[in-house]
């Protein structure tokens, strides 16, 4: 190879060399600016604005009774044990003593076998006739030594002693005549006697059995009437005029049934009388309510049982000018948001309710101002003054939210 090619080739490869580089480098300035070139991005578009949306309903200023509600249990007014006051054995049982039967006023309930007591009361009778008659021979003899002192037959001390004789004869009579009496009273007490109209809750005793004095027999209930301790507390209180003495005006009630709740019977009594004092730990009063022939005996309705529990309705005093508010509207049980009639603005505010129950509260009518509807739809967010839209109503009695929709639509369209 000659001088002038190995030249040739030795300054080929330095320009290869550097050739590479220079590629590269300016391969990563096209990819730089490539890369660093603004992408063009379609144009934002505004967010679409959203309405706040509720349904509203009128308000109007009326009057509105108060009606208490509280929940409470029968009890019967005279429920007594009945209790052997004789020892015997168990004779006969009335088929009107068993559990859940009624019985009259006087009827026979249990006899305890009364020939013990039929023979005691046979040896008191004559030992009362021997007791007669030694007050007989005892009168006859004070009688004739009177008359013997009188000739001085007889000394005094005969006499005193025969007057003597006769006292104790005479007590011997009435201490006699006692225990006929006490035999006969044994003999009547062999016969457990109903003291009232009633019903037979618990029976404890059998025919045959060994019934000691005092040995319960079985427990009683009167069925004339029956009694409700309602618990009233001191809020409720304020709103009903409770009957304090006999003299004042018993006070209606409505009792449902407290398990049945869908039931349409309804019992109507009255609070005749309330407790003197209020319950240590609710500070509660009760108020006794009663209801008439309870077992429906006399009027032929569904009875109402003892133990069974029972909701009353008690109307109290009745709310001048003020207006009930759904208590659905009602939020954080203090907000309501009323709406603007005109521009269907919103205006949330506070209540200060003057009653309340599971359905209203109660507000004077001078707190809500003119022109407003209510909001009764809930809402996550109510600022004051903002816009809202009006949900038509599914009542086509109700037209304010309809008209309002129409134009709202007339609006938009122009």
């Amino acid at each position: 190879m000659t001088t002038s090619s190995h030249k040739s080739f030795s300054l080929l490869g330095l320009l290869l060399r550097l050739a590479i580089p220079c590629v590269i480098l300016a391969a990563g300035v096209v990819g730089f600016q490539l890369l660093s070139a603004k992408i063009e991005q379609p144009p934002r578009q505004e967010p679409k604005k959203v309405l706040l949306r509720s349904r509203v309903e009128e308000m109007h200023s009326t009057d509105y009774p108060v009606v208490v509600h509280t929940h409470a249990v029968v009890q019967a007014h005279n429920q007594v044990t009945l209790t052997a006051q004789v020892s015997g054995t168990v004779a006969q049982i009335s088929p009107s003593f068993e559990v859940g039967a009624y019985f009259s006023k006087g009827d026979v309930l249990v006899e305890i076998d009364p020939t013990d007591y039929e023979t005691a009361l046979a040896v008191a009778e004559s030992e009362l006739d021997a007791a007669k008659s030694n007050l007989k021979l005892a009168r006859l003899v004070h009688e004739r030594k009177l008359r013997l002192v009188e000739s001085n037959a007889v000394s005094q001390g005969e006499v005193e002693t025969a007057s003597a004789s006769k006292d104790q004869a005479e007590a011997n009579v009435s201490l006699a005549e006692i225990s006929v009496e006490a035999a006969k009273l044994n003999l009547r007490r062999t016969k457990i006697i109903a003291p009232f109209d009633g019903r037979v809750m618990t029976k404890q005793i059998g025919i045959g059995q060994l019934a000691g004095a005092n040995t319960p027999l079985g427990e009683v209930f009167a069925v004339d009437y029956v009694e409700i301790r309602l618990p009233i507390s001191g809020e409720q209180r304020a709103f009903l005029e409770l009957p304090e003495f006999s003299e004042d005006a018993p006070l209606v009630v409505e009792l449902r049934d407290g398990i049945l709740q869908g039931s349409d019977t309804v019992w109507e009594g009255k609070i005749v009388r309330t407790e003197g004092v209020l319950d240590e730990n609710s500070r509660d009063l009760f108020a006794i309510a009663r209801v008439e022939d309870p077992f429906g005996r006399l009027a032929k309705k569904r009875p109402l049982r003892v133990g069974q529990p029972v909701i009353a309705s008690i109307t109290g005093k009745t709310l001048k000018d003020v207006v009930a508010l759904p208590r659905g509207a009602v939020r954080q049980l203090d907000q309501i948001v009323l709406v603007n009639q005109e521009d269907q603005t919103l205006l949330p505010m506070k209540i200060d309710a003057v009653w309340s129950d599971a359905e209203k509260v109660i507000v004077p009518a001078s707190v809500i101002p003119p022109g407003m509807w209510l909001a009764t739809t809930p809402m996550a967010f109510t600022p004051k003054g903002a816009k809202i839209e009006i949900i038509p109503s599914a009542d086509p009695s109700i037209s304010i939210a309809e008209s309002t929709s129409n134009e709202n639509d007339t609006k938009a369209t122009n």
